[in-house]
């Protein structure tokens, strides 16, 4: 189905956050009903001006909502707002789908689907890559794992949110493609750091290494989303460290799961420890550039 063309249904948002306020904001955008909660509720408050309706539980967004999405930290909130008390499956009708977008486990989106289908209910797993820019622009990947029915009931609002929407497989397959996702980011931010110390320890200015990689073999959307983060060494977050640390924890874990050695993951996760162990862990995952620069002496930079 082209982009732009939809079927104008109720829909739910819970978690309203930088990317999720992003997301949910395009489908109002769009012409849709949108009601919305978030844990804050001045943020939910916010899309209100926008003509969204604030429930006061994730059972309440479903109870009013036939598509849900969630836009959560990590797999316990996750768990929580779908499964708990007053979660989505205790107000979801059957019939009704949802939709995590947040970075989970591959476990736990099997588990929940699993539970959610007992109940007449559909649950596709769809974390994003993009970042808040991508979520603003509605330019995210969407990697999305579960039925195939689901998936084309849901397409035209993924096309919405995102510009590079693919179904990768079962219930799970979106949050595994999307550890391998986290790893490769995390690597190549990693990869960046040391190229643009070893350079600058050497003489030759950030900006110009930084122009040199972006038109070879190097090149790479690191360089061009977070090119001005290392330049200008203002590591304000998109996507911050905390959070990507947690989901290469959950790499990691699908790692042992199916007996995936992953060593420069582990190594980079430890970077992310240390950062954390800094007081670091709100800053920008750019931020690794600042650590390469601490052990090369007071030279870098």
């Amino acid at each position: 189905m082209p982009k732009g063309e939809w079927t104008v249904e109720k829909v739910g948002f819970v978690g309203l956050g930088k990317m999720g306020a992003a997301m949910a904001g395009n489908l109002l955008e769009a012409g849709h009903e949108v009601v919305v909660h978030n844990r804050t509720r001045t943020k939910a408050e916010r899309l209100a001006q926008n003509g969204a309706r604030v429930a006061d539980s994730p059972r309440e967004v479903a109870e009013g909502s036939g598509i849900i999405f969630t836009m959560l930290p990590g797999p316990p909130q996750v768990d929580e707002v779908v499964a708990g008390e007053r979660g989505l499956l205790k107000g979801a009708k059957e019939g009704s789908l949802i939709v995590d977008t947040s970075t989970s486990s591959p476990v736990l989106a099997r588990e929940l689907f699993r539970t959610a289908r007992a109940r007449g209910v559909g649950m596709l797993d769809a974390p994003v890559s993009g970042g808040d820019v991508g979520a603003r622009d509605g330019t995210l990947s969407i990697m999305v794992g579960g039925e195939v029915e689901d998936f084309e009931r849901a397409r035209s609002l993924f096309e919405l949110m995102g510009g590079t929407v693919v179904h990768v497989g079962g219930v799970g397959a979106g949050q595994v493609v999307k550890a391998c996702n986290q790893i490769v980011v995390a690597l190549v931010i990693e990869a960046v750091a040391e190229a643009l110390v070893l350079g600058s320890k050497a003489g030759v200015a950030h900006h110009r290494i930084v122009e040199v990689l972006s038109g070879g073999l190097a090149a790479n959307r690191v360089l061009e989303i977070k090119g001005e983060k290392f330049l200008s060494h203002e590591f304000t977050p998109g996507g911050k460290v905390e959070y990507h640390r947690k989901d290469l924890r959950i790499a990691l874990a699908a790692g042992r799961e199916y007996g995936v050695t992953l060593p420069v993951t582990a190594l980079v996760d430890q970077m992310f420890g240390i950062l954390e162990a800094k007081g670091k862990g709100g800053w920008d995952h750019s931020a690794l550039l600042s650590l390469i620069e601490e052990g090369s002496g007071d030279g870098a930079g």
